[in-house]
């Protein structure tokens, strides 16, 4: 059975995604605030869910490069900083094109950020890389528990929700200081099992495969960012300091799923554990859908929450393992799905709410969550039978 260590390097890795996690999931219930700030349409609201996945797309390109030339530990600090830079902007940013060029600014260095941390556990943690990849994003969405909680409580009290998200600056100084503590640093790549590199090598079909799934499993995650908040406002009826303190019931169900996904992953099939969480995920969202009450509606949010919080770090864990000694390549390229999810869908959704309302264009979901359970038993047949000359042997025990 694969051991996970929590050795310094881990933790810190963990603090640094769980920075992240604060600012990303507490911009997401700030975008209908924004709305109401500007003035605009659904849909030019969700243009900030673009210029996220316009960063995305471009960290993908240059995460790489980057990472190679300054080293994986040096590029996540500089993603940290950046962050550092956005709330600096957003402080000052009131037009929409201000707001949505911030949004493209903070994506790239938050994706330095995630591929980083992403490509450092696989390397460091090895076949124990889906629980680590789970737990790091455990302390992500406990981070992102807090955020929306934050903002509603500075939203309800009058101070706006700036101030709130400004947290993440003292977040972010203190896990400086606790690296310039520890005096640990990133762990370096891990070379193949034939002691080769393999850097430029072609990437095996279930790394692609996966990469498609990551799609669609970003454009759930993405859709409930962004819009649940503007659901329960207008179904559910809860004023908007409650509703973006409400959007944290999907916060806490990541929180507490991927807590328990770190050790359950050691035992249970990845696939197996992927297809279960897409089951919850649209018992979830059901009960959020027809719900009218508002404790109801929070009660189907953190369903959901239970039910996405394994998919992103499964199918992170499945991808970078199909692409054994080109971690940060891989890491990179998941940059792109994750854009596309980012770009597409909540657009989709924006232009969906402005003909017919927010609650009745989240009826997109479920034809997300059909083609990842589709794309999922397509993988694991994949990973069944191996291309000739490809080396799946971790990935098929992660299944089997």
């Amino acid at each position: 059975m694969p051991r996970l260590v929590h050795d310094r390097i881990t933790l810190l890795l963990y603090a640094q995604l769980g920075v992240w996690g604060f600012f990303l999931y507490g911009f997401g219930p700030v975008v209908p605030l924004l709305r109401d700030e500007q003035g605009v349409s659904a849909a030019l609201a969700s243009l900030h869910g673009t210029g996220l996945a316009a960063g995305i797309l471009i960290a993908g390109f240059i995460f790489s490069p980057v990472s190679r030339r300054i080293g994986r530990g040096a590029t996540i600090w500089t993603g940290l900083a950046g962050v550092v830079l956005v709330v600096g902007i957003l402080w000052v940013a009131r037009p929409l094109p201000v707001t949505v060029g911030a949004a493209v600014v903070v994506s790239v260095f938050g994706s330095f950020i995630v591929n980083g941390v992403n490509a450092a556990l696989s390397d460091h943690q090895g076949a124990a890389a889906p629980a680590a990849l789970s737990e790091a994003n455990a302390t992500a969405a406990f981070t992102g528990v807090v955020a929306p909680l934050v903002v509603g409580a500075f939203v309800a009290a009058g101070l706006g929700w700036r101030p709130a998200l400004s947290l993440v600056v003292v977040l972010i100084v203190g896990v400086l200081v606790l690296g310039s503590l520890w005096r640990v640093g990133t762990p370096a790549r891990r070379a193949v099992a034939s002691g080769g590199s393999v850097s430029s090598g072609t990437l095996s079909r279930p790394y692609w495969i996966a990469l498609v799934l990551l799609a669609a499993t970003s454009s759930i995650e993405v859709c409930f960012s962004l819009w649940a908040v503007d659901v329960l406002r207008t179904h559910a009826g809860m004023a908007s300091g409650p509703a973006a303190a409400g959007f944290a019931a999907v916060l806490a169900g990541m929180f507490v799923g991927r807590l328990a996904a770190g050790r359950i992953a050691l035992h249970v099939p990845t696939v197996r554990l992927l297809l279960l969480s897409l089951v919850v995920t649209f018992g979830g969202f059901a009960l959020f859908w027809v719900a009218t009450a508002p404790w109801l509606a929070v009660v189907g949010l953190l369903v959901v929450g239970l039910g996405m919080a394994v998919q992103y770090p499964l199918v992170i864990s499945l991808a970078l393992a199909a692409a054994p000694g080109q971690a940060d390549r891989a890491s990179g390229l998941t940059s792109y799905p994750v854009a596309f999810g980012f770009g597409v869908a909540p657009v989709l959704l924006g232009a969906l709410a402005d003909r017919s309302g927010t609650h009745l264009a989240f009826l997109v979901l479920p034809a997300f969550i059909g083609a990842a359970v589709l794309l999922t038993a397509w993988l694991a047949r994949s990973l069944a039978l191996p291309e000739v000359g490809e080396p799946h042997s971790e990935i098929v025990e992660q299944v089997a």
